[in-house]
C-alpha cells in the first residue's frame, strides 16, 4: 500500500470506484476532499458509469476525518473557511451525481468520515466499524456534515452523536438509527455485498435510478449555500484559542 495520499477512480462493467487513501488513517486534508469532489462529479458525468461506489484504502480506519495538521494551520477566516468547504464539495457532489453512491465503511469513522456516510445512498459496513462526531471535543462542531448525517439518522441520533462527542458507536447502532444499510463480520464478505450490490445497480435502468435519487434527496435543493454557510462557522471556530489548544493537546495524545 503507498504511504503517499491519494484519489483514484477506475470504472469497470459500469461500476465507478473512487478511492481515497491518507496514511494518517485516511484523513482529509483539502486536497484530498476537492479530489474526491471532482472524481465524484466526473463518475457522475460520465456515461459509462452507472453506480459509484466510494472506499477508502487500507483494513483499519474507514475515514479519520479532517486532517488535524491543516487545521492548526489554518491563519485567517478564509483559509478556514476554504478548508471546511472542502467537506462541503464532497457532500453536495454526491447529491447531485445523478447515480447511487454506494458507501464502503471497513473501519472506523470519525467526524467528515461519518459525513461521508451519512451521505452517500446505500452504505455498507464491517461490524466493528465504530463511529463518532468528534468535533465539539476539539471546539468545532459537525456543522458542514450535520444535514447530512440528520438526514440520514435523524435529529436525536444526530443530537446525541454531536453532543457526547467522545463516545463511540458502535456498527450496530448506527445500523439501528439508518446509518449503516447492513454489516458484515468479514472485510471479503462487506466487499461481496458491495461488489452484487454495485453490479445490480450497473444492470437498473439509469433513468429510473437517477428520478429515484431526486425523489430520495427532495428538500435538499438548498444545501449549496447551506453548507458553504456551515463552512463559514467552522471557519470562524478554527481561528479560537479554545480550538487551537484543544487540538494541541488531542494531537500530542495521539502521538
Amino acid at each position: 500500500m503507498s504511504s503517499e495520499a491519494f484519489v483514484k477512480s477506475e470504472t469497470v462493467n459500469g461500476v465507478a470506484t473512487i478511492t481515497f487513501f491518507h496514511p494518517r488513517s485516511n484523513s482529509l486534508p483539502g486536497a484530498i476532499l476537492r479530489s474526491m469532489a471532482s472524481a465524484i462529479e466526473q463518475a457522475g458525468a460520465d456515461d459509462q458509469a452507472k453506480v459509484i461506489v466510494l472506499r477508502s484504502d487500507g483494513e483499519k480506519s474507514f475515514c479519520a476525518g479532517a486532517s488535524f495538521d491543516e487545521l492548526v494551520a489554518v491563519s485567517s477566516f478564509d483559509e478556514g473557511r476554504n478548508f471546511f468547504s472542502g467537506f462541503a464539495l464532497v457532500i453536495n457532489a454526491i447529491r447531485k451525481a445523478p447515480k447511487f453512491v454506494i458507501a464502503r465503511v471497513q473501519g472506523k469513522a470519525v467526524g467528515g468520515g461519518v459525513g461521508i456516510a451519512c451521505a452517500a445512498d446505500y452504505t455498507l459496513a464491517h461490524a466493528l466499524a465504530d463511529v463518532k462526531l468528534s468535533e465539539l471535543a476539539v471546539g468545532i462542531g459537525p456543522f458542514v456534515v450535520g444535514p447530512a448525517v440528520e438526514r440520514k439518522v435523524g435529529k436525536s441520533a444526530f443530537a446525541s452523536m454531536a453532543i457526547n462527542a467522545t463516545e463511540w458507536r458502535s456498527a450496530s447502532w448506527a445500523k439501528q438509527v439508518g446509518m449503516y444499510a447492513d454489516i458484515h463480520e468479514t472485510v471479503g464478505d462487506l466487499d461481496g455485498a458491495v461488489s452484487k450490490l454495485a453490479s445490480t445497480l450497473s444492470a437498473s435502468s439509469p433513468e429510473a435510478m437517477k428520478h429515484l435519487k431526486e425523489v430520495l434527496w427532495e428538500g435538499t435543493g438548498d444545501w449549496e449555500s447551506l453548507l458553504m454557510a456551515r463552512a463559514e462557522i467552522s471557519g470562524t471556530l478554527v481561528l479560537s484559542q479554545f480550538t487551537r489548544d484543544a487540538i494541541a493537546k488531542f494531537k500530542a495524545g495521539a502521538r
